[in-house]
């Protein structure tokens, strides 16, 4: 008879160190299957995204445009070249911007989020929109900018202030020894200094420029160009594999702390500021092209967290998944309310993001502890 038939006590222990070491693994092929699950689903709603309009759209027309960019194959008719240029240098542009703005929100916010130790702060912690929509004003009452988020000197000005926040506050960190809870306290100085002087520019300004502002703040992804695609496309890709690279890095401030993290070998203060100004820039960009959108670097990752835990190996791709998929949705839902009219996604994201928030708080208290 064997050991495991006379001693129960034996077998069951065995059983139990057998679960033990399977169950890192079963929950590894969950993290990948929910991130190539995501991946899929993002896809479909930037199908549908794109369908989405007034001139109407079918599948095939979608594929269709596809095809003739890839192979360069001409458009049958006049009609058809007319509803491809639409896909093509409307509706694709606005849907990957979506996709690339949300998911770089996303990442920033689970940046901020482990580095400064904090689960309600969101990637406006440290003054950045505020900074930018300053930036913005600035420029609509210098230049003439419009509220679209095409226009030259607006992204500029937005991408200025962004910038000199970000290098104000991280000039402050390196040289002050800053931790991580006054560092939050410095950028709530920040937003209040900055939005008063948006406030300033508001009170003094024409109906015509402060009409302008303020759709501005509202966010959207309207009039998106290729060009603002490719710069976000090409800072995700720098910014992706730092990241993954501090991934562990990031699990030990997010989890032990700064002292349990330096005794790991973890360089903290270095990891935080270049962390930081990477998470600044893809926020800065993101709000220099797409105006103030709020609720996206802020729940995607709790959402995120439900789903495959708090491991930033994982938790930061999928929670640019969330993002992304969050502000694609939003985008869609906005065109689709009052149609042929657009609510501005900013707006929707506020509408959708805020309950969920709320019902993270309310009802699932240990995901943001």
């Amino acid at each position: 008879m064997s050991t495991i038939e006379t001693e129960p006590g034996v077998a069951l222990a065995n059983r139990k160190e057998v679960a033990r070491r399977r169950r890192p693994h079963d929950r590894y092929f969950f993290q990948k299957t929910a991130i190539a699950l995501g991946l899929v689903v993002v896809l479909l709603a930037a199908v549908i995204g794109i369908r989405i309009g007034t001139s109407g759209a079918t599948l095939t027309d979608v594929v269709q445009t596809f095809w003739a960019k890839i192979t360069g194959t001409a458009a049958p008719d006049r009609a058809t070249l007319q509803i491809q240029n639409i896909i093509w240098e409307l509706r694709v542009p606005r849907v990957a911007l979506a996709i690339l703005g949300g998911g770089a929100l996303a990442v920033a916010g689970t940046l901020f989020q482990g580095l400064l130790r904090n689960p309600l702060v969101s990637p406006y912690t440290l003054g950045i929109a505020p900074a930018a929509a300053f930036g913005a004003s600035l420029a609509i009452v210098l230049f003439g900018a419009t509220g679209g988020g095409a226009s030259i000197p607006l992204v500029l000005g937005a991408l200025l202030f962004s910038f000199l926040n970000t290098a104000l506050v991280l000039t402050l960190a390196s040289t002050r020894h800053l931790n991580a809870t006054t560092l939050i306290l410095v950028g709530i100085a920040l937003s209040q200094l900055f939005g008063a002087l948006t406030a300033c520019i508001q009170y003094f300004a024409e109906d015509e420029i402060l009409a302008a502002i303020v759709r501005w703040t509202w966010g959207s992804v309207n009039n998106s160009a290729w060009y603002q695609v490719l710069v976000m496309f090409g800072l995700l890709v720098l910014a992706f594999p730092y990241i993954r690279f501090r991934s562990g890095a990031l699990n030990a401030i997010a989890f032990a702390g700064d002292d349990a993290a330096k005794s790991l070998g973890v360089a903290v203060q270095r990891v935080r500021l270049e962390s930081i100004a990477i998470a600044a820039t893809l926020t800065a960009v993101t709000i220099a092209f797409t105006g103030i959108i709020g609720f996206v670097g802020l729940v995607a990752p709790h959402i995120a967290r439900l789903v495959v835990g708090a491991n930033h190996r994982f938790l930061i791709t999928f929670s640019a998944i969330i993002g992304a998929l969050l502000l694609v949705v939003s985008d869609a839902v906005g065109r689709l309310v009052i149609n042929p009219g657009v609510i501005p996604v900013g707006i929707i994201d506020a509408l959708v993001g805020a309950p969920i928030f709320l019902y993270l708080i309310l009802t699932r208290q240990k995901a943001i502890e």
